[in-house]
C-alpha cells in the first residue's frame, strides 16, 4: 500500500508539471506548432524541430501521452492489492476515465484549431472544459494517493450544511479556475504594454474584446472564492475536529493569502511567463488542499459537532428539536436588535457616497442583502457558541441553545441566506459590494467568533472591524469602488467606536462572561481599567469624528452636530469613570448606540444637502 501511495503520489506530481507546461503551450502561442494534426504532428509521428513552437508543442503531446500508461499501471496495481470496495480501486478507474477524456478534450483544440490567436467564444467553451476535466483528473489521483495512504473513505449521507457548504467551495474554486484560465488567455491574446491602470481602462472598456472584459472577473472572485474558503477552512474544522481538517483547513488560509500575492505580482509586472507558472502552481496546491480538506472532514470517522448538544459541558446526541419552530424563531437566528445599526450605517452610506439619494430598487435590495449576510454570521455565531451561551443568562433563551432549532437547520439557514445575499448584492449592485459583504461575514465568524473571542481580551478590539464593513458595502453599492478617503474613513470610524460601546455592555454583564470563561477586559483587567480604555476610545472616536470638516469632505452642519454628540460621548465616558456602575455604564452603552446613528445621519444630510 505505501509503495503504491509513492507510485500514485509521483503521477500526480506528474501530471502537475504537465500542467504547467501546457500553461508554457499557451503562453508561448505553441499551441498550433503540430499544425492541425492530431496525434500527428505535422503529418509525423516524430516531426522535424525546425521551429522552437513546433518543440514546446510536440513535447507537451508526447508528455500528456505518457499519463496513460502510468494511470494504467495505477489500475492494474490497484485491483491486485487492494480488496474489493475498496475506494483506491474507484479513484484508480475515475483517474483512467479522466485521462482519457483529458486526450479527446485536447484532440478538439487542435483539429478545430481552438489554438493559438483563436479568440472565439468556441475556444473560450473549450479551454473551459479542458480546465474542468483537468481539475477532476488532479482530484482524482489526490483522492486516490489519500486513501492508498491510510486516508478513511468518504461519509456522504448525513453531513447537512457541512457537505453543502464544502461542495459549494468546490464548485467555487473550479469557477475560479475557469476566470483564471480565461484570464490567462487575454493576457496572451491581448497583451497590455501600458501600465497597470491603463489595463484597467481596457478591462472595462465597452469596446474592449469580450475575452478582455471578461478578465477582470477573475481577481473579484478570487477575492470571493479565497474569503468562503477560508470561512468554511475555520468553521468546517470546528464542526469536524481532526487534526487532518485543522492542518489542512490552515493551509488553505496559507495559500489563499499566497495566491493573492501572485495574482498583485501578475497584475503589476504585466503577468511574465515565470509568474504565471508559478500563480498555476500556488493556485493547483489550493485545489489539491482543499480536497484534502473536505475528504478529512467528510471521512467516516471525524465526529459531526452540529449533531450533537452540551448539558453541563459534556456533548451528547441532540435528540432533534424540542418545540415547535416558527418564523420568530428563526429570526431570532439573525439577531436583528443588532443588525439594526449596522444596516443604518450601510444605507447611510449610500447617501454618503454619492451626496444623492440612490435608486429605490438598489436602497431596497442592499438593505436586504445587508440584512441577510449579517444575519447568516449572527446564525453561525450561535451554532458555534451554543455551548457558552447556554451559561449565560442573557444567552440562554436562544434557539440553539433551547433547541428550538436543531444546529444543522441553523446551519442550513444561515448559508441560505449568506448565498442569497450574495447573489443579491451582486444582481442589485456589483460583484465588489457581495464580496465586501461574505467580507465581514468572514471577519466575524473566523477572526471574532472562532479566533478571538475565547482567547483574548482584545476579540473586541481587532474582531470589531466586522462591524465597520457595512459602509463600505453601501459605499461600494452605489460607486463599485472604495478609492475614496471617505470610504475608509466610515470604516475607521465604527472601528474606533466600537471599543466604548462594547465594553460598555460588558460592563453590564461580566458576571455573565466571567460564567462562561470569556476574557472579555471587565473580566480580566477589572472595571478601573475598563473604563479607562472606554474613555481613550471615546476620545478616539470625537476626534476621528471631525477630520471630515477639516479635509472639506463635510460641511458646517455636520461640524456642529459631530461636536454635539462627541461632547455628550464624552460627559457619559468621564461620569462612568468617576463612579463604575450598571445605570451609568447602561447610559453609555445606549448612547453609543444613538450617537453613531446621528453622526452618520447628519454626515448623510450634509452632503446631500451641501453638495458644494
Amino acid at each position: 500500500m505505501k509503495s503504491f501511495a509513492r507510485f500514485s503520489g509521483a503521477v500526480l506530481v506528474y501530471n502537475l508539471l504537465v500542467i504547467l507546461w501546457g500553461a508554457v503551450v499557451r503562453a508561448t502561442d505553441s499551441g498550433a506548432g503540430c499544425g492541425k494534426h492530431w496525434p500527428l504532428c505535422g503529418e509525423q509521428l516524430i516531426p522535424v524541430f525546425a521551429k522552437l513552437a513546433v518543440a514546446i508543442e510536440y513535447s507537451h503531446r508526447v508528455s500528456s501521452f505518457l499519463v496513460i500508461p502510468l494511470v494504467g499501471i495505477m489500475l492494474v496495481w490497484a485491483f491486485r492489492a487492494f480488496p474489493k470496495g475498496h475506494p483506491v480501486r474507484a479513484g484508480a478507474v475515475s483517474c483512467v476515465a479522466f485521462t482519457f477524456s483529458e486526450a479527446l478534450l485536447g484532440a478538439v483544440l487542435v483539429l478545430f484549431k481552438l489554438v493559438e490567436h483563436n479568440a472565439s467564444i468556441y475556444r473560450v467553451v473549450a479551454l473551459s472544459g479542458h480546465l474542468v476535466n483537468t481539475l477532476l483528473l488532479v482530484l482524482c489521483l489526490t483522492l486516490t494517493t489519500w486513501w492508498a495512504s491510510g486516508g478513511k473513505p468518504l461519509r456522504l449521507k448525513g453531513q447537512g450544511a457541512v457537505g453543502w457548504m464544502l461542495g459549494v467551495g468546490i464548485a467555487g474554486t473550479i469557477l475560479l479556475a475557469v476566470s483564471g484560465a480565461i484570464a490567462a488567455l487575454s493576457v496572451t491574446l491581448f497583451p497590455s504594454t501600458g501600465t497597470l491602470l491603463d489595463g484597467l481602462r481596457e478591462d472595462f472598456s465597452l469596446t474592449a474584446h469580450f475575452i478582455v472584459r471578461l478578465r477582470v472577473l477573475h481577481p473579484l472572485l478570487s477575492m470571493s472564492v479565497g474569503l468562503y474558503l477560508v470561512l468554511i477552512s475555520g468553521l468546517v474544522a470546528h464542526l469536524r475536529p481532526s487534526e487532518d481538517t485543522r492542518k489542512f483547513g490552515r493551509w488553505l488560509n496559507l495559500l489563499f493569502f499566497g495566491n493573492i500575492l501572485f495574482g498583485v505580482a501578475n497584475l503589476s509586472l504585466h503577468a511574465p511567463l515565470w509568474m504565471q507558472l508559478a500563480h498555476l502552481l500556488a493556485a493547483d496546491a489550493t485545489w489539491i488542499t482543499l480536497i484534502l480538506f473536505a475528504s478529512s472532514a467528510l471521512a467516516v470517522d471525524v465526529p459531526q459537532v452540529e449533531h450533537l448538544t452540551i448539558h453541563q459541558g459534556v456533548y451528547a446526541p441532540e435528540a432533534g428539536e424540542v418545540f415547535t419552530v416558527g418564523w420568530k424563531d428563526y429570526l431570532a437566528l439573525t439577531k436583528p436588535r443588532v443588525i439594526s445599526l449596522l444596516l443604518f450605517t450601510t444605507l447611510a452610506a449610500m447617501f454618503i457616497a454619492t451626496r444623492q439619494a440612490p435608486g429605490f430598487l438598489l436602497f431596497l435590495a442592499v438593505g436586504i442583502g445587508g440584512y441577510m449576510a449579517a444575519g447568516a454570521a449572527n446564525a453561525i455565531n450561535m451554532v458555534i457558541d451554543r455551548d457558552i451561551d447556554g451559561r449565560m443568562k442573557r444567552t440562554s433563551k436562544r434557539p440553539t441553545v433551547t433547541r428550538a432549532i436543531s444546529s444543522k437547520n441553523a446551519l442550513r439557514f444561515a448559508f441560505a441566506l449568506a448565498g442569497l445575499s450574495f447573489a443579491l448584492l451582486w444582481g442589485a449592485a456589483n460583484l465588489l459590494t457581495a464580496m465586501l459583504a461574505l467580507a465581514g461575514l468572514v471577519f466575524y465568524v473566523v477572526v471574532y467568533t472562532l479566533g478571538l473571542k475565547r482567547r483574548t481580551w482584545y476579540n473586541i478590539v481587532i474582531g470589531g472591524a466586522a462591524g465597520a464593513f457595512p459602509p463600505l458595502v453601501g459605499w461600494a453599492s452605489v460607486t463599485n469602488e472604495l478609492h475614496s478617503f471617505m470610504a475608509w474613513y466610515l470604516f475607521a470610524i465604527i472601528f474606533v467606536w466600537t471599543p466604548a460601546h462594547f465594553w460598555a455592555l460588558a460592563l453590564l454583564i461580566k458576571d455573565d462572561y466571567a460564567e462562561a470563561g470569556i476574557p472579555m477586559l471587565p473580566v480580566v483587567k477589572g472595571d478601573r481599567v475598563t473604563v479607562i480604555q472606554i474613555g481613550f476610545y471615546a476620545m478616539g472616536t470625537v476626534v476621528l469624528s471631525l477630520l471630515p470638516f477639516f479635509l472639506h469632505e463635510a460641511g458646517l452642519l455636520y461640524l456642529i452636530g459631530a461636536i454635539a454628540l462627541g461632547y455628550s460621548l464624552l460627559v457619559r465616558s468621564f461620569r462612568l469613570y468617576q463612579k463604575v456602575d450598571k445605570p451609568r455604564a447602561s447610559s453609555m452603552f445606549h448612547y453609543s448606540m444613538i450617537y453613531l446613528a446621528l453622526l452618520f445621519l447628519i454626515m448623510a444630510i450634509d452632503r446631500v444637502a451641501f453638495k458644494g
